[in-house]
């Protein structure tokens, strides 16, 4: 053989030799003794005894920065702890680890006698402990002498893995901030601080994204399926001192599997195969990465249908918060406008305004305020009136707008049901030529619409003031009166003579209307006319000569209120003027008489459906959603938007009537309060309504407030939702409807809550939300219920988390004035559902 031909098995023998001097030279065995140190420039590390795991130092990627950490032997790409992950070391020459003679393990830097990471403990003398690496992957400071003594271990501070044998307890599993940064990033893994048996994946250590089901015993629900490669362990003791969770492997020797939380917010469950040489993903949660909360940041869109890659994406006229991050999939930093807002520096855009852009099919970000506007142009108007104002939509809930940054963006796929229609605000200096254009194609669209108009109201305005000519003013006569449109006119002042009296420009606020007429237009308060009765007196259905049906309510003489009291009070609520409460279209005094006119409601109110076992059926799921939406936005215009704060102190479903298209209006407003513009409570010595809805504070104390309204809000919600009243209860333990729900959360059966008789396949999750809203509205505290802002934003965002109800106010009711216990004088008692109700003067 020629000396050329044995070149290559010379130089591969040699290669054998070097490698093995390295390996006999650069490892230390399984473990660290006192005095003794691992040194990076030596390219030291500790192999466990199995050589399952190693223990060194690693530079992550294409980072120039040095970690000290713990990897698989067999894949050294796979770290699964990391020491310093916070504090990352620079100089590859002086990096070491060190066990000092105290027993601490101390990472150092150069020559600085401070260490950058240290375990940190007090012993009682030196040289009685050794650091080793276990084939567990979790690296021990173990006595000496006695190797059962544990004083610290890598699993009680685990960074984004956890291995076979680790306790996830108090300390949670965090994701790296991206592929080549280790430190803490934005989503992390723990256990249920409240004492269930649970999982919870967090954004930013405060947002719950996904949480497990109760722990069966058995396997992590929703997390991991039965498995024979598992064996799974939950712990809590009856002090709740020690509390974790667990697993180990069934083969060890012969299976890797770890559970690791990414950078992208998703934990999964891995599993080597070795048939294949392939990391398995064998569980995963939340399934789907668009279920992950603010995976893409502010401003940032996750990518439809998931795309690991690149699963981000800027919204028009952003651009990434850095680009080296997001080359690594760290989109923790969000998007950022590539141009500034007019509003926000007026001589950027040269004088030209902020417009809005329209992003269609889109799952609406989290934190949307209610903003009261009739339609979509008043939405828009109001959020360009205010700069912090990011984006605004307008749906069947009403106006919606976004302030400061978006979040939990989602593009879906055309066709998409659910998908709505958001207008993002852009800067002018943004896509001028777009911008020009559709200024333009607006522009004449509203040449096109408001010339003809125009010229239709001249013309109408020309006809009537003609046929009113030489006639007498019929705004007396309830039978001649056009409600659609003379109401606009007396409310404009174009009736209003300048001979009439000061009182009587006052009263023409709201038409007044002759006994006469109104005895007429309800053929003498017919008992075939009559449509109930509550509190106040009966409520009988009127029609006008024009065919207009109307509902004519007589109060009850026993209300004891005065004539001038009446009609202040009348023409105070008759301001109110929102979609979803009842319009009063005029009144009558007269013969001792006080008479309210309403809008007539075909469907009358929503306990002639709820708890009617022959109705409602009729009531369908979408209808109670819309209702339940409906009430929270009328709730909402009165408690923060009408021109009088007011507290309403008596919802409920008979006073919750719906219109020809199941659309609900809250009515009666004879216990409502008017409270100062700043004010959100009062107090009363005088507590009348209805038993069953009444706030526990208000019941016992007198005080009400917006609060009260909320927790009848919440009352009303439970009762749509099971079909059952809250005071349904009796003879039963339960006592009433709040405690049976409540029961039911706290025991994760809510499902039982929900109206039998209607299937609820395909509207699951939401009326499991609307549980939880309206648990959170009836919490005993006022305090820890939500304003009705909140309930419209948690309505509205139906993938951001709710908060966990607490507690709902029980209580028996003692000492308290309902309907449906009214003691007279006499001492005799009657049951009925009308309402302890009076209209006094402010």
């Amino acid at each position: 053989m020629s000396s050329m031909s044995r070149k290559p098995w010379l130089l591969f023998a040699l290669l054998l030799i070097m490698s093995y001097y390295r390996a006999c030279f650069s490892i230390v065995g399984d473990t660290l003794s006192p005095g003794h140190s691992l040194s990076h420039s030596k390219r030291e590390t500790i192999v466990s005894k199995g050589s399952k795991f190693e223990l060194g130092f690693f530079k992550p990627g294409t980072s120039s920065k040095i970690y000290l950490g713990i990897w698989y032997k067999r894949f050294h790409e796979e770290i699964v702890w990391v020491a310093n992950r916070e504090n990352s070391l620079s100089d590859p020459s002086s990096s070491r680890l060190y066990l000092s003679e105290n027993g601490n393990l101390l990472l150092f830097e150069g020559s600085s006698e401070i260490p950058v990471w240290s375990t940190n403990f007090t012993f009682p003398q030196s040289n009685i402990t050794e650091a080793v690496l276990g084939d567990d992957g979790n690296f021990v400071l173990r006595g000496r002498s006695n190797t059962s003594s544990i004083f610290w271990e890598s699993f009680d501070h685990p960074t984004d893995t956890l291995l076979p044998g680790a306790k996830l307890g108090i300390k949670k599993v965090i994701s790296w901030k991206n592929s080549e940064d280790p430190a803490p990033g934005v989503f992390s893994l723990g256990l249920n601080p409240n004492g269930s048996s649970q999982f919870f994946l967090e954004w930013n250590r405060s947002q719950i994204y996904w949480s497990s089901e109760i722990w069966d015993g058995m396997s992590p629900s929703k997390f991991s399926e039965t498995s024979p490669l598992f064996n799974y362990t939950f712990v809590s003791s009856k002090n709740e001192s020690e509390r974790y969770f667990s697993y180990s492997l069934r083969n060890p020797s012969s299976t890797f599997a770890r559970y690791r939380i990414y950078q992208t917010g998703q934990a999964r469950s891995l599993v080597w195969l070795s048939g294949v040489s392939i990391w398995s993903i064998f569980a995963s949660a939340p399934t789907n990465l668009s279920d992950v909360y603010a995976v893409c940041g502010a401003f940032g869109v996750v990518q439809y249908p998931d795309n690991f890659s690149n699963p981000c994406e800027c919204l028009k006229g952003f651009k990434p918060f850095s680009m080296e991050e997001t080359r690594l999939n760290d989109w923790s930093g969000g998007c950022v406008r590539k141009s500034p807002l007019q509003c926000e520096n007026n001589t950027y855009a040269n004088g030209k305004k902020d417009w809005f852009m329209k992003i269609s099919i889109m799952r609406l970000p989290v934190y949307s305020k209610a903003y009261l506007a009739e339609n979509a142009s008043r939405c828009e108007l109001g959020c360009m009136k205010n700069c912090s104002c990011a984006a605004y939509a307008y749906n069947r809930s009403g106006c919606m707008i976004w302030e400061g940054p978006l979040l939990n963006l989602l593009q879906l796929p055309n066709g998409g049901k659910i998908g709505q229609d958001i207008y993002l605000r852009v800067s002018a200096h943004e896509y001028p030529d777009q911008h020009t254009k559709e200024s333009g194609q607006k522009w004449r669209v509203w040449v096109a619409v408001l010339i003809p108009a125009a010229g239709l109201i001249l013309c109408l305005s020309i006809f009537f003031s003609c046929k009113h000519k030489g006639q007498s003013p019929s705004s007396n006569n309830l039978l001649l009166f056009d409600f659609d449109t003379e109401l606009h006119a007396i409310n404009d002042g174009m009736n209003t003579k300048n001979h009439m009296k000061k009182r009587e420009k006052k009263v023409a606020e709201l038409p007044l209307f002759s006994y006469k007429s109104v005895l007429a237009a309800t053929n003498n308060f017919s008992a075939m006319n009559k449509l109930g009765e509550g509190g106040f007196g009966p409520v009988y259905k009127g029609k006008l000569l024009r065919g207009q049906e109307i509902a004519v309510k007589m109060l009850s003489k026993r209300s004891g209120q005065g004539i001038e009291e009446f009609r202040n009070e009348t023409i105070l609520i008759a301001k109110l003027q929102h979609k979803n409460l009842v319009r009063i279209l005029g009144c009558c005094i007269e013969r001792d008489e006080k008479i309210l006119i309403y809008e007539y409601m075909p469907n009358k109110s929503l306990d002639y459906y709820l708890f009617n076992p022959t109705k409602k059926e009729m009531l369908g799921w979408e209808a109670r959603i819309r209702i339940i939406e409906g009430i929270a936005q009328g709730l909402l215009y009165l408690h923060q938007y009408s021109r009088l704060r007011i507290i309403h102190r008596d919802l409920k479903p008979s006073n919750i009537l719906l219109d020809g298209e199941m659309n609900p209006k809250i009515s009666d407003f004879g216990l409502a309060r008017i409270v100062g513009g700043n004010e959100t409570q009062a107090n009363t010595n005088r507590v009348v309504g209805t038993y069953g809805y009444m706030s526990p504070e208000y019941a016992m104390d007198g005080l009400y407030s917006i609060k009260s309204d909320v927790f009848s809000f919440g009352v009303l919600v439970l009762e749509i939702v099971s079909g059952r009243k809250n005071t349904s209860f009796y003879n039963n333990e339960l006592l009433n409807l709040l405690r049976y729900a409540w029961e039911l959360w706290r025991d994760d059966r809510s499902l039982d809550l929900m109206e039998p008789t209607i299937g609820y396949a395909s509207f699951t999750s939401i009326l499991l939300r609307f549980i939880n809203i309206g648990l959170l509205c009836v919490q005993e505290s006022p305090t820890d219920r939500p304003t009705m802002s909140d309930v419209i934003s948690m309505i509205s965002n139906e993938h951001a988390p709710l908060p966990t109800p607490k507690r709902p106010a029980i209580f028996t009711g003692r000492n308290i004035m309902d309907t449906n216990s009214i003691v007279d004088s006499t001492g005799n008692c009657s049951k009925n559902s009308v309402t302890i109700s009076a209209m006094e003067a402010r």
